[in-house]
């Protein structure tokens, strides 16, 4: 996982960047791809990671590709936002970037929508790639929208549950919990009381609590969140109701919303070493693959466990799965050098030993089927957890949409709202909650 940049962007780009994305003047699908990627070619690649050892890793993916490939030579640039990459994408000229990655896949359904990429999927049949064989079926949709697959993989994340192993010995808990009824009873019992705070809190539910957003949570649950038609389905399909009333029993049980935050406005932050699972103050954490590495660097007084996500009651058999999100990289509708950008494409995305060098530099998850099986991954054996989850064809992601993460803000924003007792019918919050996000679409085509 990259490091705190990457987190503040998913959370800021989709919807700083769509008013850019909107305006954007881009070529067609498949428009510049005339190019001979057999000739010299010099190639412009940009890409989001910051920290040195992350681009590093970038630099070194990029140099054996062009040992692969000697006639193709790649200028590349890191630390570049997504305002940034949406201006380039937008303008074209001789310094636009002929391939970006990005860390937002909710800005998928823009870039595909838009045209401000190209879509790929001729090129992966010119290739003779399978899609749907290559990659995990998570990833394999987070990088299409309504047919146009603009965008590809590039390394992924998968969420899942943290544990202390101590507490949980002392408390007499002997393995963690796999469904969320199991996971209540838990987390009550490793939550210690201390006056009207705590000493130790089993979980923190409350969806401020670092990545206990709506849409994690709800990655448990398998929800359909668009009908066929496009529209919010929100308020109908009951998974929705189940997610928000599980989240809201267990704030509940373990002391209410308001002593709940209190408690949670002392504790360290998420990318600090005093974040409350590294020091103990919170039992359980939902969190992505990279918290293993983050933990650990800080030498905790216990020993670290890590499992899937529970699951709800009645679907038991489907223990294993989580939410999946991750990097993408795509070709500019507006580059000159397609076909040549496709050969950069596909090395970063589909030659197994590329991926699981990249993975093992940067730790995160593969994003191919064949990576995530590779002898050659290196990584410690709890993180195997995440490859499994995102090798699960039950793990689910959020789907793109045209106007990016907007409709996943507006449950998110429900979902402060309820937990906190602003709102109290459940039922007509998410149906009005599922006709602000038709609006919103609406206003965006």
């Amino acid at each position: 996982m990259p490091g705190m940049p990457r987190k503040a962007a998913l959370a800021l780009a989709a919807s700083a960047s769509l008013a850019l994305l909107a305006t954007a003047c881009t070529g067609q699908s498949g428009a510049g791809a005339s190019d001979d990627a057999s000739k010299e070619t010099t190639l412009t690649f940009w890409h989001a990671w910051s920290a040195p050892s992350e681009v590093k890793a970038v630099e070194d993916l990029v140099a054996g590709f062009e040992k692969a490939h000697p006639n193709l030579h790649v200028d590349v640039v890191g630390n570049m936002t997504d305002d940034k990459i949406n201006q380039a994408l937008r303008a074209g000229g001789g310094k636009a970037p002929d391939v970006i990655s990005s860390f937002t896949t909710n800005s998928v359904g823009k870039f595909c929508s838009s045209g401000a990429l190209v879509d790929l999927d001729p090129f992966f049949e010119k290739s003779g790639i399978d899609p749907a064989k290559t990659f995990p079926k998570a990833m394999n949709e987070y990088t299409r929208f309504e047919g146009n697959r603009c965008a590809v993989p590039l390394l992924g994340d998968a969420y899942g549950l943290y544990y202390n192993k101590t507490a949980f010995e002392k408390a007499g808990v002997t393995a963690p919990p796999k469904t969320w009824s199991e996971f209540e009873r838990v987390a009550k019992k490793l939550t210690i009381p201390q006056g009207d705070s705590y000493k130790q809190l089993g979980f923190m539910p409350n969806y401020h609590g670092w990545e206990t957003t709506t849409e994690h949570y709800l990655g448990q649950f398998s929800p359909t969140y668009f009908d066929r038609d496009g529209k919010s389905n929100v308020g109908k399909d009951p998974a929705f109701e189940k997610a928000f009333t599980m989240q809201k029993k267990l704030v509940d049980t373990l002391g209410g919303y308001r002593r709940l935050e209190k408690y949670r406005s002392k504790l360290g932050d998420e990318w600090g070493p005093r974040h409350p699972f590294h020091t103990g103050q919170v039992a359980m954490q939902l969190d992505g693959e990279w918290r293993l590495g983050m933990a650990l660097d800080t030498k905790p007084e216990f020993e670290i466990g890590v499992a899937p996500l529970p699951v709800p009651d009645d679907q038991a058999d489907q223990y294993g799965k989580g939410y999946i999100t991750g990097t993408i990289a795509g070709i500019a509708a507006t580059s000159k050098k397609q076909n040549a950008a496709w050969e950069l494409v596909k090395y970063m995305t589909t030659n197994t030993d590329a991926v699981v060098n990249f993975s093992n530099a940067i730790h995160n998850v593969p994003s191919t089927l064949a990576a995530l099986k590779s002898p050659k991954l290196k990584y410690d054996p709890r993180f195997k957890t995440f490859l499994e989850i995102a090798a699960n064809p039950h793990s689910t992601t959020a789907p793109a949409s045209v106007n990016g993460g907007v409709y996943l803000t507006t449950i998110q924003q429900f979902g402060y709202d309820y937990e906190s007792g602003k709102a109290t019918d459940l039922k007509a919050g998410l149906k009005k909650t599922a006709e602000q996000i038709d609006t919103d679409i609406a206003q965006a085509k």
